[in-house]
């Protein structure tokens, strides 16, 4: 009888459901188009089973640097862009998809724009069946500015919810600008968004706001050092809080940010390596920050007093070549961009099929484990990773901006965690919730017995799981944040 009741207390918890935006950045495409020619053609990394899985994907875009893609809660592909056209779920292009970023360079690069973060997608406030897409190109004249950005709208409720362009590139702002590094981050009400990008030769930002009365008129704001024309990568920090910039020419900046103001303070300005480098990346607690220098990487602490002089080496270019015929090209340290699974994944700055993986970011000095050339892609991909901003941040809690009035009370929190394959053999992928926090994840047996724990990283959604040689029966998978808990049964087969 009291086991009876142990099991009823473990196994009881509300049903209640919970929607979030999981799954929406949860695939990310690479590769040179569809051909048959071996290594040639396209690589799908999905994120939803709940660690890399990488297969060759045969579709006809090709990408060079641009990429932005957005999927459904369910981890299906809604639509595409290399930045020259957009595709739909059937990868056929999009009705009214052609013609995007008009400009002569556009125009003789079919197989995609050769700029970093160009594109990106954002879900129109107040409607789920609308987004906008907020992109950019080279102008005509000096292909190394960016001239317009462009702002257009799919509704993917249109012809059969594959989607359709009902507005396209309307020109939001008109300015010499440093070219593309397009990013965007939730406004503090966690409803709307703020987009931004640079002024060339200034150290002038351009903020929009998007809301559901539609793209306001940029603000703007003077604040960090003068940059001139560059490239490089820019990212805000899960949690909204934090924003760098990099490039190695002119440094790497650390803003500290306002989602409700929109404001930028307290500038960071470290010069990271006269050489090379452009990739930058924040980890998942947002408090340690990660910059590339093609044959070196490096770690700043954010909590330190002093950033800059908590810069660590923690990995070395270790002279792997990438061999196709004659040719060998070396596996550097490029783009960077943290993922669902809370690892940081890094291109390789020349196209080839490796890409290096910071296994655990949150972790200070070289326990972080970076893995060079660890994840395989099925093809040749060039510098390419999506621009994917932060989903599921919601309102920031306690500011004055923290609330939307809707009528209706806030839902209360609920964890969601789903458990495949069930049955297994103790190892198993698990998806759920994604949080501003780590995550409990326990593992307990038939009489309530702890058999594994670790922590799950902040904003992850999906992790792969080993809890070793356990015996078969029934166990509990549990995950507990501050404040809500969730569980599922599962079985473990000899």
């Amino acid at each position: 009888m009291k086991l009876k009741c142990l099991l009823i207390i473990v196994f009881q918890f509300a049903l209640v459901p919970f929607c979030f935006s999981q799954g929406l950045n949860n695939l990310w495409y690479v590769g040179y188009g569809d051909t048959s020619t071996a290594p040639w053609g396209n690589g799908k990394i999905d994120f939803f089973t709940g660690s890399a899985t990488v297969t060759n994907f045969p579709i006809e875009m090709e990408f060079d640097q641009a990429h932005a893609n957005i999927s459904d809660s369910a981890g299906n592909m809604l639509f595409y862009t290399n930045g020259y056209y957009i595709a739909n779920a059937n990868n056929d292009t999009m009705v009214n998809g052609t013609g995007i970023n008009p400009s002569v360079y556009t125009s003789i690069n079919p197989d995609g724009l050769n700029l970093n973060q160009p594109n990106l997608i954002i879900p129109m406030p107040g409607d789920n069946h609308k987004y906008y897409f907020i992109h950019c190109t080279r102008d005509n004249i000096n292909i190394s500015v960016t001239k317009f950005i462009y702002a257009s709208i799919i509704d993917i409720s249109l012809n059969g919810n594959l989607g359709e362009v009902i507005s396209k590139n309307q020109i939001i702002l008109s300015d010499d600008l440093n070219k593309a590094k397009l990013s965007a981050v939730k406004h503090g009400n966690g409803r709307d968004w703020w987009v931004l990008c640079h002024k060339m030769n200034t150290n002038l930002f351009y903020k929009f706001l998007i809301t559901p009365s539609g793209i306001n008129n940029p603000a703007t704001q003077a604040i960090g050092i003068n940059r001139p024309e560059d490239t490089g990568q820019t990212w805000f920090s899960p949690d909204g809080s934090k924003f760098a910039y990099y490039w190695f020419q002119h440094g790497l900046e650390i803003f500290d940010f306002d989602r409700c103001t929109g404001l930028f303070s307290n500038p960071v300005h470290i010069n990271v390596d006269p050489l090379a480098g452009s990739g930058v990346a924040f980890s998942p607690n947002g408090n340690v920050l990660y910059a590339s220098a093609t044959d070196e990487l490096y770690q700043f602490d954010l909590t330190a007093a002093n950033i800059a002089a908590s810069k660590t080496v923690v990995a070395v270019w270790d002279s792997f070549l990438y061999t196709l015929g004659s040719v060998s090209l070396p596996t550097w340290f490029e783009l960077m961009a943290l993922a669902p699974d809370g690892k940081i994944y890094i291109t390789t700055g020349n196209g080839t099929q490796q890409m290096h993986i910071i296994d655990q970011p949150d972790i200070l000095g070289t326990a972080c484990n970076v893995m060079q050339h660890a994840l395989q892609i099925p093809t040749l991909y060039a510098n390419t990773l999506p621009n994917h901003p932060n989903y599921h941040l919601g309102p920031l809690v306690g500011s004055v901006c923290d609330t939307v009035y809707t009528g209706i009370p806030p839902p209360e929190e609920r964890l969601t965690l789903k458990l495949y394959p069930n049955p297994n053999n103790g190892t198993f992928q698990i998806t759920y919730t994604p949080v501003p926090e780590n995550l409990k994840l326990q593992v307990f047996n038939i009489l309530g017995k702890e058999v594994h724990a670790q922590l799950l990283p902040q904003w992850s959604q999906l992790q792969y799981i080993n809890v070793g040689k356990l015996p078969a029966g029934v166990y509990m998978a549990t995950i507990t944040s501050s404040a809500s808990k969730k569980s599922v049964k599962f079985i473990v087969e000899e």
